[in-house]
């Protein structure tokens, strides 16, 4: 089994971007609609009833979902692309303690946990003169080195950053809420994180560069 390739290394391949976001988001939403239906779900289909609470069937979905977009993944590209494989075996584990203990501590520890692990590798991989970010937006963005290893250093602390606010809000609010934040407030803030990120990314963008070289 092999992983996806650096975004500047030789055999790598290309994922268009629309489909890659689909396979990376398709579980998180899978697990929102389970948890926000589940008391429907479980009425329909009363095998599902064992699970008890909405957040188990959300959890035992995400599981399947999750599960579902790597095999997918691997079919098209024939390798696995690094980050939801981590973040993937994280909520496989989570999830089956989550399902085992019936205690949904464990599914909600789950975003600290991949986060802190993100950002963990993504600055030791910088300690190590890796910038690790590009087999995440590698199908987005075309950068130099030094784009792809400030950006690497910015998600990495944006990483820590969410893993702080996941404890906040699972400490101090009902299951409901973080599951809702989960959608509705990570996504946004990381989108807003993400466009202020523009200038640095068109900055170091190697067809600007290869624009300016030709006019040249």
């Amino acid at each position: 089994m092999e992983f996806e390739h650096a975004p500047n290394e030789k055999g790598h391949k290309e994922v268009a971007p629309l489909l890659k976001l689909a396979l990376e988001l398709g579980p998180l939403a899978v697990f929102f609609i389970s948890n926000t239906r589940g008391e429907q779900l479980m009425e329909a289909f009363p095998v599902l009833n064992s699970l008890e609470e909405p957040i188990f069937l959300a959890t035992a979905a995400f599981m399947i979902a999750i599960s579902i977009s790597l095999a997918v993944s691997y079919y098209l590209m024939r390798s696995l692309p690094v980050m939801p494989v981590v973040s993937g075996v994280v909520v496989l584990v989570f999830g089956a303690l989550t399902l085992y203990l019936h205690n949904e501590l464990f599914i909600k520890l789950k975003p600290t946990i991949v986060n802190v692990m993100f950002g963990s590798i993504l600055l030791g991989g910088l300690f190590f003169g890796k910038s690790l970010l590009g087999y995440v937006f590698d199908s987005a963005f075309k950068l130099t080195d030094e784009g792809w290893r400030i950006l690497t250093l910015r998600w990495g602390m944006f990483f820590f950053v969410l893993a702080v606010i996941n404890e906040i809000v699972w400490r101090n609010f009902s299951t409901d809420f973080w599951v809702d934040f989960k959608v509705f407030g990570f996504m946004p803030i990381t989108m807003v994180f993400t466009l202020a990120q523009l200038p640095l990314i068109n900055k170091h963008s190697l067809e600007n560069k290869d624009q300016g070289s030709s006019a040249g």
